[in-house]
């Protein structure tokens, strides 16, 4: 089913997405408040229905998105593929015109993320990872750019990437454990997994909540690339070597456990 033609048309769709968001973004626009308190803006909706839309045009696999997430877990458990999406990735960051927050599209196959698209459409960066085949990274002029992690090496610091908006108070802790004089990289959206994929940090510890469609992009691109997303079971064990993939649909909540990205 993912061939050349369908990773060339989901690319395409999240760069309209973006398209739409940026209409938004350069004028002056409505915040509402959604029912869990978090903010929706206009540009959540247009970039929902562009996306759903494209989708419905060269696929008929089911859709999970942020912006349409009521879908009962009776009907969701009987999904073995779908769409898996968050129209805009960091919506605090959009109202604060940073420009750092992303459009993701995510195929999850059986419970695990095995292709993904991340659009910055401000910073003009797509992240695009197909499990099994490689991650790579589209520049705004065009190139596409091979990504991997890299691993700390003895004579540098560790380059810790931690939220722009939602700083835990376990991560402080984390980085004295770390040692040495480590640097925490802030960064919104799912560019912080991006990071990782791509060698500029060395990890990504979340010890806050996210949703499925948070991360299920940016992990396809972080596997992609040859890196992991792995549960943590307690703040206290981070690295725990014996520590399980992050999953997706499989049970009837979406929010994520706390995870570690790394390579």
């Amino acid at each position: 089913m993912l061939d050349s033609k369908l990773v060339e048309s989901i690319t395409a769709i999240a760069h309209q997405a973006g398209d739409a968001i940026m209409s938004i973004y350069q004028r002056d626009f409505a915040i509402y408040e959604k029912s869990d308190k978090s903010p929706l803006t206009e540009a959540d909706l247009a970039a929902h229905n562009c996306i759903v839309d494209g989708l419905k045009a060269v696929s008929d696999l089911p859709i999970l998105s942020e912006e349409s997430a009521d879908i009962p877990w009776s009907e969701r458990q009987t999904w073995t593929q779908y769409w898996l999406v968050d129209p805009l990735d960091g919506t605090k960051e959009f109202i604060k015109k940073n420009g750092e927050f992303t459009v993701n599209i995510a195929l999850i196959d059986n419970g695990e993320p095995v292709f993904g698209v991340v659009y910055a459409p401000v910073l003009k960066q797509t992240y695009v990872g197909i499990v099994g085949k490689g991650a790579y990274k589209l520049e705004g002029d065009g190139r596409r750019v091979a990504i991997t992690p890299k691993a700390k090496t003895d004579n540098e610091e560790w380059r810790v990437v931690g939220s722009r908006s939602h700083q835990s108070p376990d991560i402080q802790a984390l980085l004295t454990k770390l040692g040495g004089n480590p640097e925490l990289v802030a960064m919104g959206s799912s560019l912080k997994l991006c990071l990782v994929a791509e060698g500029a940090a060395h990890l990504y510890p979340r010890l806050g909540p996210t949703s499925e469609w948070d991360t299920g992009a940016a992990d396809a691109v972080v596997r992609a690339a040859g890196g992991k997303v792995t549960v943590i079971e307690s703040a206290a064990n981070v690295f725990d070597e014996h520590a399980k993939p992050l999953s997706y649909n499989q049970k009837e909540s979406v929010l994520n456990p706390y995870f570690l990205v790394s390579c």
